[in-house]
């Protein structure tokens, strides 16, 4: 986008992930003015997520009694290996079937605005540095710890994309070679080991081979019912599987976790995503695997907190990065 534009105009923002779609109109100093959520009903197929896009954007801008030509741009972060120069999904484990759809230009070309697309955590990475617990901070990760797993990276002060511009893969990094296969078609990914479906995927396993739960209470019998929300609830209330669950899935997160302060010595690991509600309970064996692991030159100079941008992480970052072209 270019920097003669009116920067006293809004940006619209767009936060696709594979559970859910947020909107938001975002002021120029970066506060929310109105914001709209749908699910994103991912096996539904492309062009019906694509309508709901659509939907969305024009809802926003109905309410707020706005032409598209008011807008700064239209910002799109979006869950996957986003290409940034060309605009593309060139593929997203969570969003089946999205392979190199080029979805700035499809927004772009209806809304005749400027467009931009970029992956979802870098999108919150930045948020999370300029705006939220990472302010301050030169150098930091960020993971979105939720359906999937993905990441965003800082150094200097500056978000790191990579070549291609899909650097912050970090739900794919390979933390067992002989571990299960993940969505995107590798074996023992950290997505696949401690995201929020690998916690329910993992209790309703063990569940199904005869342990006993209060899960199977909470869900009424219906284990497809079980979620990461509920298995948090239930180890909140002191259940032994939910609990060792979640263990296994923080040791798993905590071994990702080494990996990064080895590689990068970032001052600050930020969590965010669904899973980050979990507290102490997902961060404190997570933390622990990292001090027992990690270079101690590496592990004592890192803090790793929780985010603090909440679920509104993803569109500020988007608007950001909008701004910066």
């Amino acid at each position: 986008m270019q920097k003669t534009k009116n920067n006293e105009l809004p940006v619209l923002a767009i936060d696709l992930g594979g559970t859910k779609i947020a909107a938001a109109l975002i002021s120029p100093d970066n506060r929310v003015m109105d914001k709209a959520h749908s699910p994103t009903l991912v096996s539904e197929g492309l062009q019906p997520v694509i309508d709901r896009i659509f939907s969305m954007i024009d809802h926003l801008l109905s309410q707020g009694n706005t032409d598209p030509a008011q807008l700064y741009g239209i910002a799109i972060a979006a869950a996957g290996a986003i290409d940034t120069n060309k605009g593309l999904i060139t593929s997203s484990p969570n969003l089946p079937g999205w392979l190199n759809i080029p979805l700035r230009d499809i927004v772009r070309k209806r809304y005749r605005v400027d467009t931009c697309l970029l992956n979802d955590a870098n999108a919150a990475a930045l948020a999370e540095h300029r705006l939220g617990a990472g302010r301050g901070t030169a150098n930091l990760i960020y993971l979105t710890v939720s359906t999937g797993i993905g990441g965003g990276i800082i150094i200097n002060g500056e978000l790191y994309s990579g070549i291609s511009g899909c650097a912050g893969e970090i739900g794919h990094m390979t933390i067992d070679a002989n571990g299960p296969e993940c969505n995107c078609g590798n074996t023992g990914c950290l997505e696949v080991l401690a995201s929020g479906t690998a916690v329910a995927s993992e209790a309703k396993r063990r569940i199904k081979q005869g342990e006993s739960s209060r899960l199977t209470d909470i869900v009424s019998g219906d284990l497809e019912g079980i979620t990461a929300e509920k298995v948090a609830m239930a180890a909140q209330g002191g259940d032994r599987l939910a609990i060792d669950v979640i263990s296994r899935a923080a040791t798993y997160l905590g071994v990702g976790m080494v990996n990064l302060v080895n590689i990068f010595n970032p001052e600050m690991i930020i969590v965010g995503g669904g899973l980050s509600k979990m507290g102490e309970l997902l961060l404190g064996p997570a933390r622990q695997v990292v001090k027992q692991q990690a270079f101690p030159l590496c592990s004592g100079a890192v803090r790793i907190v929780t985010a603090g941008l909440g679920d509104e992480a993803g569109v500020l970052g988007a608007a950001i990065y909008a701004r910066q072209f």
